[in-house]
C-alpha cells in the first residue's frame, strides 16, 4: 500500500513536471474568470437597482395632462356618451312599445332588464378580454357589437325579438367600463380625480341627447327611428380606432417594455414634453422559479419595479379564476366585496330615478284618478322633465369635482348619498309635478356625482393586471341592480305603491353610503399600482 500511494505521487509529480507553467497559467486564469463572473452575477441586481430608471407613473406625472390625453378623452367620453344614450332610451322606448304591442306593464318592464342582463354578462366578458388581449381589443368589439345590434333591433318584427335584440345590445354596452379604465391609465395621478370627473361630463352630454332626440324624432317619427339614430354614435367610434394607442400600463404588464416606451415617447411628443431620463422600469419574469430567490434579491428590486413584477406574474396565470382568486386574496377581498355592494346599489338607485322620473307623473295621474296602465296625455311634459332633470348631473358632477380631490374619494361618496336620500323623502308622499321635477333633479345629481366618484375609486384600488377585470365584475354585479330597478320603479308605481317604492329607494341608498364608509382604503393621489 505504501509502495502504491508512493508510486500515485510520483505520477501526479510527472505529470506536473510535463504540463508546465503555461497550463497552470490558463487553469488559474479560468478559476479566476468563473469567480470574477459568478461575483458579476450576484451583483447584477445591484446594479441594476442603482441604475437610472422610472415607472409609467413617473413618466405621466413629468408629462402632465396634454393634447395627447385630451384626444383620448374625446374617443372614450364618444363611448360614454353612446352608453349614456342606450341607456336613457329604455326610458321613452317601453310606453311607447307598450301601446304598440299591447303588452302588460310587467312586459314593459322586462325590456328594461333584459338590456341590463345582457350588460351583466358584457361587463365580465369585456373587462376579461381587454385584460387579456388588450384594451384596444376590447374597446374595437364591444363598438362593433353595440352598434349592430342596436340598428338590427329597429327592425324587430314583434316584441320577443325586440327583447332579445336589446339584450345583446346590453351585451356591447356593457363594455363602456373598459373606455373608463383605458383612460384613466393615462392621466396622471395628481389630477385623476378631477378629470375622472370632467369625462363623467360625456355620460351627461349623452343623457340630454338623449332626452333632445327622442323629444324631437318621437313627435314626427316612430320609436324604430329612435333607436337606429341611437346607435350611430357608437358606430362613429369605428372609423378613429387606427390611431387609437394601447395603455403603456397594460404593454408593461404584458412585458411589452419597447412598445411601452414608443406609446410614452409618443405621448411626449404630442404634449412637446420630455421623458423622466433612464429607461422604463420593468422586472421580467424568467422561465426558472424564482421563490427560493425572493428572500435574498426582493429588497434590491426598487419598489415600482416589485408592483411591476408581481403584476406580471398575476397577469400570466392562465383563465378568469386566477384573476377572480387574486380580487378575492386577502389583500383585495375587502374593498372588492364593498366595491360589489356599492355598484348594486349605485346602479339600482342612478338607473331607478333615471325611470322615476318617466313613471311618477304617470303613475301619479293613473293611481288618482283610479286608473292603471293608462299612456299619459301630455308627451311632451315627459320629455321636457327627463330633459330638466337630465341638466341636473351637470351641477352633481361640478360638486364632486370640487370634493374629490380636496375632501376625498370616500367621503365625497357617503355625503352626496345620504345627500340623495334627502331630497327622495318628500316623494314618500305624493307631491306635485313642479315639486317633483325639483326634488328628482336634487336626487339625480346627488346619484350621479357619487356613482361618477365610485367609477373613479374602483380602477384606483385594483392593480394593472386585474383592473379591468375587477372593475368589469363591479360593474356586472351593478347591473344586477338595474336589472331589479324597474320592477321597483315600474312594477310598484303602476300598483299605487309610491311610499313602498320609496322607502326601497332610501334603504339602499343608505346602506351604499355605509358601504363607503367602510372602504379600507383611501386613494386620492396614489399611483394606479
Amino acid at each position: 500500500m505504501l509502495l502504491f500511494f508512493d508510486s500515485i505521487e510520483s505520477w501526479d509529480l510527472l505529470s506536473l513536471s510535463l504540463v508546465g507553467p503555461c497550463q497552470l497559467e490558463v487553469e488559474t486564469k479560468a478559476n479566476n474568470y468563473m469567480t470574477t463572473s459568478f461575483d458579476t452575477r450576484l451583483a447584477e441586481p445591484t446594479a441594476t437597482a442603482n441604475m437610472e430608471t422610472f415607472s409609467t407613473d413617473d413618466a405621466l406625472a413629468a408629462m402632465g395632462f396634454g393634447k395627447f390625453q385630451a384626444l383620448v378623452l374625446a374617443y372614450a367620453g364618444m363611448g360614454w356618451v353612446a352608453e349614456a344614450m342606450e341607456l336613457m332610451l329604455l326610458s321613452f322606448v317601453g310606453p311607447l312599445v307598450r301601446e304598440e304591442w299591447n303588452v302588460s306593464a310587467q312586459d314593459e318592464s322586462l325590456l328594461s332588464s333584459v338590456v341590463f342582463v345582457g350588460m351583466l354578462i358584457g361587463a365580465c366578458s369585456w373587462g376579461y378580454i381587454s385584460d387579456k388581449y388588450g384594451r384596444r381589443t376590447g374597446l374595437l368589439y364591444s363598438a362593433l357589437f353595440t352598434s349592430g345590434m342596436g340598428f338590427l333591433s329597429a327592425l324587430s318584427p314583434n316584441y320577443l325579438c325586440l327583447m332579445a335584440l336589446r339584450f345583446l345590445v346590453g351585451v356591447g354596452v356593457g363594455g363602456g367600463h373598459v373606455f373608463s379604465s383605458w383612460f384613466l391609465e393615462f392621466v396622471p395621478a395628481q389630477n385623476r380625480g378631477t378629470w375622472m370627473i370632467v369625462f363623467s361630463f360625456f355620460w351627461t352630454i349623452g343623457t340630454i341627447l338623449e332626452a333632445s332626440l327622442a323629444w324631437v324624432v318621437l313627435s314626427t317619427l316612430s320609436w324604430r327611428w329612435l333607436l337606429a339614430l341611437t346607435a350611430l354614435p357608437c358606430f362613429l367610434l369605428l372609423p378613429f380606432f387606427g390611431i387609437t394607442p394601447e395603455s403603456p400600463r397594460y404593454l408593461c404588464v404584458q412585458n411589452r417594455m419597447s412598445d411601452a416606451t414608443l406609446v410614452l415617447e409618443r405621448i411626449a411628443r404630442t404634449n412637446q414634453a420630455a421623458l423622466p431620463p433612464g429607461t422604463l422600469r420593468y422586472q421580467q419574469d424568467s422561465e426558472v422559479d424564482h421563490s427560493a430567490l425572493t428572500c435574498e434579491i426582493d429588497h434590491l428590486l426598487p419598489v415600482g419595479e416589485k408592483e411591476c413584477a408581481d403584476d406580471n406574474s398575476i397577469s400570466s396565470k392562465s383563465g378568469s379564476a386566477a384573476a377572480l382568486r387574486s380580487l378575492l386574496s386577502r389583500k383585495l377581498r375587502r374593498s372588492t366585496l364593498l366595491l360589489w355592494f356599492a355598484f348594486y346599489a349605485s346602479s339600482f338607485a342612478y338607473y331607478g330615478l333615471v325611470l322615476l322620473t318617466s313613471q311618477l307623473s304617470d303613475a301619479n295621474s293613473s293611481c288618482a284618478s283610479g286608473l292603471r296602465y293608462v299612456k299619459s296625455e301630455a308627451d311632451a311634459n315627459l320629455y321636457k322633465d327627463t330633459f330638466i332633470t337630465s341638466f341636473a348631473e351637470f351641477p352633481g358632477l361640478v360638486v364632486s369635482a370640487i370634493l374629490v380631490d380636496w375632501f376625498g374619494r370616500k367621503a365625497t361618496m357617503w355625503c352626496l348619498l345620504f345627500a340623495c336620500c334627502g331630497f327622495l323623502g318628500p316623494l314618500v308622499l305624493h307631491q306635485s309635478e313642479l315639486w317633483t321635477t325639483g326634488v328628482l333633479f336634487g336626487a339625480r345629481g346627488c346619484a350621479i356625482g357619487s356613482f361618477t366618484v365610485l367609477c373613479l375609486y374602483a380602477p384606483e384600488v385594483y392593480p394593472t393586471s386585474v383592473r379591468s377585470t375587477g372593475v368589469g365584475i363591479a360593474t356586472a354585479i351593478g347591473r344586477i341592480g338595474g336589472i331589479v330597478c324597474p320592477l321597483v320603479a315600474v312594477g310598484m308605481l303602476r300598483s299605487c305603491h309610491q311610499m313602498e317604492a320609496i322607502v326601497v329607494f332610501e334603504v339602499v341608498l343608505c346602506l351604499a353610503a355605509i358601504a363607503c364608509m367602510l372602504f379600507p382604503v383611501e386613494t386620492k393621489g396614489r399611483d394606479m399600482n
